[in-house]
């Protein structure tokens, strides 16, 4: 739990905090997957940033992470993705799903955290409570969240099932209408994040 919940702070910290914490991320991705009456899909993006970060404040002399696993040691973070840096494999996808996003007149998709909750068991690791932004609209989401160790790292994954039409998305459609998207798409991350907690 103790290091489930640290990966997540170290995640969260990205890149706008990283002066302040002793991290180095690894690598990191966002992957949105559907499918169409044609065929499946998927968009994916590295640019995730953390665009906020608060923590509670720091005694004298203590230990940044250890302070976070406190009750109150994390008050805010908010996490931004540029929605035109979502890219698929398929022709002509990127701009149909640009538009849908309304990636013109919202360019960012964010979320922001409102607390951590355990998972029901017989789950393991923890889920995070927020305020997902989409092409402008906002809705309460929550994501799993697991964590693994390999090495000097520690593997961060999220998985949030939503639907498009509940940001009022209209699903894309190509080829005259012959194609078209189902409105249910699967959201997944994963970051390795390497750090020193001396």
């Amino acid at each position: 739990m103790r290091n489930a919940l640290a990966a997540i702070l170290l995640f969260l910290a990205l890149p706008s905090a990283a002066p302040q914490t002793p991290l180095a991320i690894g690598s990191g991705r966002l992957t949105i997957a559907g499918t169409s009456n044609i065929h499946d899909y998927t968009a994916s993006t590295t640019a995730i940033q953390v665009t906020r970060v608060q923590l509670g404040a720091l005694p004298a002399g203590g230990d940044l992470l250890e302070h976070a696993l406190k009750p109150g040691g994390v008050e805010a973070f908010e996490v931004t993705i540029p929605a035109k840096s979502l890219a698929s494999t398929k022709d002509g996808l990127d701009k149909n799903m640009h538009a849908a996003l309304k990636a013109a007149e919202h360019p960012e998709i964010t979320f922001k955290l409102l607390r951590f909750e355990n998972r029901p068991a017989p789950a393991t690791g923890l889920r995070a409570i927020g305020v997902l932004r989409i092409a402008g609209v906002d809705r309460q989401v929550a994501i799993d969240i697991t964590t693994e160790r390999k090495d000097a790292a520690l593997i961060v994954k999220g998985t949030l099932a939503l639907l498009m039409t509940d940001w009022g998305i209209v699903p894309p459609k190509a080829m005259m209408g012959m194609l078209k998207t189902d409105p249910k798409v699967t959201v997944t991350f994963e970051v390795a994040v390497a750090a020193s907690l001396t």
